[in-house]
């Protein structure tokens, strides 16, 4: 099997993430060159304001620094890893202040830099590949309830309003496609 340099890009993300874990500054440093615009991006959408989305990155980025030890890499990629703290240290913000919808992406202002750096793109472009395969094998409740929640930062209590289900309905809907994109994706590697 041949090794294609979006393989050589998420395999420096991980060492990246892995040397972070050791407290590696320089690492550090080199994990938010390679990561920073893309988790703003995920934080700036949620939060829905620039300033906050600032302030949330820089939890974001605390929390990497505390937890990169933990990281496996058998059991995600590192991009989905950090994808994850930012995504809930947003939704965090946005249930301790209350705020309660989002900006569509048409709406969202621009990022400082709106250019990622060709590493950075090489591995969102294999990744956001396989997982659209993988969402468009879920059934369509599924599929709309994890694209809503994870796309567009709406919590689970939302989305049951939304679709006029129980919460646990709606939670159940997530789990489940949750654990049929893990299966799916998992082929894929």
């Amino acid at each position: 099997m041949r090794r294609t340099s979006t393989d050589d890009a998420r395999a420096h993300l991980a060492a990246t993430l892995v040397a972070t874990g050791s407290e590696d500054r320089v690492a550090f440093h080199e994990l938010y060159r390679l990561t920073s615009a893309k988790l703003f991006g995920i934080v700036l959408r949620i939060c829905g304001d620039r300033s906050a989305a600032e302030d949330v990155l820089h939890d974001v980025y605390l929390v990497i620094w505390k937890r990169a030890g933990g990281w496996e890499p058998g059991r995600a990629s590192p991009i989905s890893w950090l994808a994850t703290i930012a995504r809930n240290k947003a939704i965090d913000w946005r249930r301790a202040h209350g705020v309660r919808r989002t900006a569509r992406l048409e709406e969202a202002p621009d990022l400082p830099d709106p250019e990622p750096d060709a590493e950075a793109l090489l591995v969102e472009a294999g990744e956001r590949h396989s997982l659209h395969d993988c969402l468009r094998e879920l059934e369509d409740r599924q599929r709309e309830a994890i694209r809503t929640a994870f796309f567009d930062g709406v919590t689970y209590a939302e989305i049951a309003e939304r679709r006029h289900v129980p919460l646990g309905t709606a939670k159940s809907w997530i789990r489940r496609g949750l654990a049929r994109l893990k299966e799916c994706l998992d082929r894929g590697d």
